[in-house]
């Protein structure tokens, strides 16, 4: 099926240089975000400590639930709403030093008991507790960051081997560019990065990567037939002849991650949000980002463009 026409003739290329200049901004912005934010707001799984998620009946300030338990003795970390507004669903994250691993089912009591005498929790009810010890949240953090790394490799690897140095550059930064712009979007709206989040990130990669492959590989087949009057030509070529595809495979993850985001519930919601985030990133980097890498890379080298 195409959706545009075989003979389209869109000069990618002119508006690579405009379009990286807005890539840069927008990854200047997520890295002012997480320095303003003084990191990614890692959740439970990597800080340690007692998370809890309530669901109330109706709408409560972050404030008031923060005052409520600290007069109750369980001074808070994080308070924040998850999911849709409608939901009236909150997370609370402890300490390990506020709540420690043999004080849990005495927590989780009291907790209960606050639920029902204090007016500020009229209705509620304790959705779920999960508690992790800071030396496993410590170790957790290590191995997400290491297994984003090693993706980035290994598909640099990869990528060398099939096409060649520029490419694989070309198509590292075009995915390193969008985990980043994911990433700053979680961080402006305080998103917590949780497992479910890092899963998403390497998810994106693995996407991004495999558009800009198909792109690659027909610039390649297009080049060994002499498509083109000269190479920015060739990839002009290329990414209109590609564009129908391009288009039905982003639009299909969109009919597919909308309704997770919206109705989806609260556990998969920061998964879907990370996801479009990255889709739409990933969208134009393959086509405006890993090209542009590659023409610039062949101009240092003084190889025709």
């Amino acid at each position: 099926m195409d959706l545009i026409r075989p003979n389209t003739k869109i000069d990618f290329v002119k508006m690579m240089k405009p379009v990286s200049i807005v890539s840069v901004v927008l990854v200047l912005i997520s890295i002012g975000s997480l320095i303003y934010h003084k990191g990614p707001s890692w959740g439970v799984e990597f800080t340690g400590g007692t998370e809890i998620q309530i669901k109330l009946t109706k709408d409560v300030s972050s404030e008031d639930l923060t005052d409520a338990l600290e007069a109750a003795g369980y001074p808070t970390q994080v308070v924040q709403r998850v999911g849709l507004e409608s939901d009236r669903e909150y997370l609370i994250r402890f300490t390990s030093e506020v709540v420690q691993f043999d004080q849990i089912q005495n927590f989780q009591t009291s907790l209960e008991n606050l639920i029902q005498t204090n007016p500020v929790f009229e209705g509620g009810s304790i959705l779920r507790v999960d508690y992790i010890g800071p030396n496993v949240g410590s170790e957790l953090v290590t191995k997400a960051i290491l297994a984003i790394l090693l993706g980035c490799v290994g598909i640099l690897i990869y990528i060398m081997l099939r096409f060649e140095f520029a490419f694989a550059l070309g198509a590292v930064i075009a995915l390193m560019h969008d985990a980043m712009v994911t990433v700053g979007a979680l961080s402006l709206l305080d998103k917590e990065f949780t497992l479910t989040v890092i899963a998403a990130l390497l998810t994106i990669v693995g996407y991004s990567v495999n558009d800009t492959v198909v792109i690659f590989d027909r610039i390649r087949e297009n080049m060994k037939k002499g498509v083109g009057t000269s190479f920015t030509d060739t990839v002009n070529i290329s990414i209109n002849q590609t564009l129908s595809r391009t288009i039905l495979i982003n639009l299909s993850m969109f009919l597919v991650l909308l309704p997770l985001y919206f109705i989806g519930g609260t556990v998969i919601h920061d998964f879907a949000f990370a996801m479009i985030i990255g889709c739409v990133a990933g969208s134009y980097s393959t086509i405006f980002i890993a090209s542009a890498i590659v023409i610039q890379w062949r101009k240092w080298k003084g190889l025709p463009v």
